[in-house]
């Protein structure tokens, strides 16, 4: 006897993106590309076929790329707007340009969005610098692979509220949780000066500052 589900109240099932696939033509000439960048090297498995498949993971990612022989028909080079989200854009792209990788300024979106660029979220224009008001979400910076897949760094320091879950709040890395305990400081610091003497509970003010942040909800006043 089956049971009707009702797919208003069911709680889905997880699905966590795994890998994603980057079409090139030169495996090797990949495979250094994308260990000069810093990332980790989770598998090179080859087969008496020609198949063989290379896997790398970006630091603190929890979906990795593949690419090799025979993994797909898809042009070289066809992958475009990879996003990278990082949440310092300079020191994304400083990391990068010291490991000798050609990567735009950092750039943001103009108020015409026309142009000759490239587009990417939130228009085609490209305006040199970061947003002015450093809006999370608006501020990238870009690079290709040596067969022109196209990847973006994507600044996010306050995620829209909605897109993390409250209970499984997690860090990708130790300097993006560094980033936000910087950023606690700065507002538990305004709060202090409001209250006009030290805040005792200062770890629950900044544990909630960091969900808060994290999940996109509104900060107590």
């Amino acid at each position: 006897m089956s049971t009707a589900i009702n797919s208003e109240t069911a709680q889905p099932i997880d699905m966590k993106l795994e890998v994603i696939v980057v079409p090139v033509s030169d495996v090797e000439r990949a495979k250094a590309f994308y260990a000069s960048l810093g990332w980790r090297l989770d598998a090179d498995f080859a087969g008496d076929d020609g198949y063989r498949v290379i896997q790398f993971t970006p630091p603190g990612s929890g979906a990795s790329v593949i690419f090799g022989k025979n993994v797909t028909d898809a042009r070289p080079g066809s992958a475009q707007g990879l996003y990278l989200v990082v949440s310092d854009i300079e020191a994304a792209r400083e990391d990068l340009r010291r490991r000798g990788v050609d990567i735009s300024e950092v750039f943001h979106a103009g108020d015409v969005q026309a142009g000759n660029d490239e587009p990417y979220l939130f228009g085609r224009h490209r305006v040199g610098g970061a947003d002015p008001e450093r809006r999370s979400y608006r501020s990238y910076a870009s690079f290709r692979d040596p067969d022109g897949n196209g990847w973006l760094f994507q600044e996010v320091t306050t995620r829209l509220p909605g897109r993390i879950d409250a209970s499984t709040t997690t860090f990708a890395s130790a300097t993006d949780l560094a980033g936000a305990f910087r950023r606690a400081e700065a507002a538990h610091g305004e709060y202090e000066k409001q209250l006009g003497h030290r805040d005792e509970d200062w770890p629950n003010w900044y544990a909630e500052y960091i969900v808060r942040e994290q999940t996109g909800e509104p900060q107590r006043a």
